[in-house]
């Protein structure tokens, strides 16, 4: 018999010590691994880890069998990085109750790497082996075509082991798998034409998590497993175009527990993608990200999707987003999200730049959308200009308490954007923090869009506040963008990593006209920019000051481009 936990051993000290490629996402779910197992020999660790728990999943698994594909009616075979979630997964246990200690596990993995197998089978043996009296199990969706995805897996699997069925008592509908000695049953839900309320869940699938539009069946499902003493939600998505929803937000979750930033005892998660440095069109990468590498995923298959992502523009993100699971949320993406990654200095503060020059790009938008200012400062670093961008935003209470974008309540908790109580944006508090901020700071110049800001200015321009109109014209941003996106390119560009501003960044796609101008555009209404084109203000205004192009030439030109 295989030593299935010896061989989830074997891959963490092969990712830990480099001989398999990997991402810090992967490193670091070993390493938390590694860590718990030493912790489980202190008294005040409440978990230790079971062996025969771990290994008992991995063989019920070994002996059901592939339906689709060359290996179909082959009797699976766990990889390495299968028996690492699986023995981790159902290993730990509590030492009082002796109950299993993960209720909730997210895996993101690329597109190929058999993740309907694995939920199936995961499904198959919490619904029959897990002791449970009548364990509801469910695949969940939001659609009864996906919900159907990995619950036809787990029929076909079932059809195709006799003996299984006849030593369990299982029976396969054509809408449920039954246990009748235990009265469990596996079956899929989707909110579609139908309530997900009332559950008792005992197992719960959620398949492509990146294709949920709204928290909805995530909420749901994770109050239904309130009522079972070892639950497990089970989250296994790739990657996707969404930064706003439940997915992203329980990723973001996942990297704080795995990074040590927060602690969660009973959230297990791995994350398997391309480092930030890593060049996303080599060989290395593709097999960085894809651990079923030329097991499910084929080699030949995937680098000549690859070729073709390299030399069409429009297919690059969609490539990077389900074969190398990095998020890229536009379609046509202005901004090269890796490189701004590297712009992150967490350290960096207001204080530091105490009376230093400063530009603030204004974005009022709508009374019931976000507000945006941000605050730009210059430095000479090495003869070469450097950026330093700070950002603030503000939404009405109703607006984030209605919006189906869950970060908007996350950051509000956090402090990232700051709310205002009723239907409507209070303008008295950015004018406070405006006057504040030149106060604190030699401020020359504050740009601002005359569109829905008129009143606002005057106002402003009333306190002394240099108050300057930069309309929204394909000429006044061309060239400031250019320069943002180089500032960027060459880490002249830096911010402390203001979540809310890399979002708006990723949400904004490029247009370029027949003279190469560019401007901002975002593909759906909820995809705010505001931060950028708030950003983009101030910038237009700092290079005005620094002599680096007239900007006056082009400010009774008609040519005008709203958000």
């Amino acid at each position: 018999m295989t030593n299935y936990v010896a061989k989830a051993n074997w891959y963490i000290n092969q990712v830990l010590s480099g001989s398999l490629p990997a991402c810090v996402y992967v490193k670091q779910a070993c390493a938390r691994q590694k860590n718990d197992l030493e912790r489980s020999a202190r008294e005040d660790f409440p978990f230790e880890f079971s062996a025969r728990a771990a290994t008992r999943v991995c063989l019920f698994i070994e002996h059901l069998r592939h339906i689709k594909g060359p290996l179909a009616g082959q009797n699976i075979k766990l990889e390495p990085w299968q028996c690492f979630i699986l023995t981790t997964v159902f290993g730990w246990i509590r030492k009082d109750t002796k109950k299993r200690r993960f209720k909730r596990a997210y895996v993101e993995v690329p597109r190929g790497n058999a993740k309907s197998t694995l939920s199936a089978a995961i499904g198959l043996y919490m619904m029959t082996m897990d002791g449970e009296g009548g364990a509801g199990c469910y695949s969940f969706a939001t659609t009864r075509e996906q919900a159907r995805e990995v619950f036809d897996v787990a029929k076909g699997m079932c059809k195709r082991c006799p003996d299984i069925r006849e030593s369990l008592g299982v029976k396969v509908f054509e809408h449920s798998i039954t246990q009748q000695q235990s009265a469990s049953c596996f079956m899929p839900k989707s909110a579609q034409g139908s309530t997900l309320d009332g559950l008792n869940t005992h197992f719960a699938c959620i398949d492509e998590l990146h294709a949920h539009k709204t928290r909805e069946v995530y909420d749901v499902v994770e109050t239904s497993i309130g009522k079972r003493l070892q639950p497990l939600l089970f989250a296994i998505t790739t990657a996707g175009f969404d930064l706003t929803g439940i997915c992203y937000e329980l990723r973001n979750y996942v990297l704080e527990i795995l990074s040590g930033a927060a602690r969660s005892e009973d959230q297990f998660g791995v994350i398997y993608t391309i480092d930030k440095n890593d060049d996303w069109k080599s060989d290395a990468a593709l097999q960085k990200a894809n651990p079923n590498w030329a097991v499910s995923v084929m080699p030949e298959t995937i680098k000549s999707l690859r070729d073709k992502a390299v030399q069409v523009a429009s297919a690059a993100n969609n490539f990077k987003t389900k074969h190398l699971n990095v998020w890229c949320n536009a379609n046509s993406a202005w901004m090269d999200m890796v490189a701004l990654s590297n712009c992150v200095d967490e350290n960096l503060s207001l204080e530091q730049f105490e009376g230093e020059e400063c530009f603030i790009g204004i974005d009022l938008a709508s009374r019931v959308d976000i507000a945006a200012m941000v605050k730009l400062f210059r430095r000479s670093i090495d003869g070469k200009t450097h950026y330093f961008a700070f950002g603030d935003y503000w939404l009405p209470r109703d607006t984030v308490e209605s919006s189906p974008n869950s970060q908007y309540r996350g950051w509000d908790v956090t402090g990232e954007l700051h709310v205002t109580d009723g239907a409507s944006t209070d303008f008295d508090q950015i004018e406070l923090q405006l006057l504040e901020d030149c106060s604190r700071f030699d401020v020359i110049e504050v740009p601002y869009d005359p569109f829905q800001a008129t009143q606002f200015s005057e106002r402003m321009l009333r306190q002394n506040v240099p108050m300057i109109e930069c309309r929204a014209t394909v000429l006044q941003f061309s060239t400031p963008m250019k320069e943002i996106e180089a500032a960027v390119r060459d880490g002249r560009f830096h911010y402390n990593g203001d979540r809310v501003l890399t979002w708006m960044f990723s949400n904004v796609t490029c247009h370029q006209d027949a003279k190469e101008n560019i401007y901002p555009r975002k593909e759906r209404a909820e995809n705010k920019i505001d931060g950028v084109v708030a950003l983009i203000m101030a910038m237009n205004r700092a290079m005005a000051a620094g002599d680096e192009y007239d900007l006056n030439a082009f400010l009774d030109r008609d040519v005008c481009l709203r958000f």
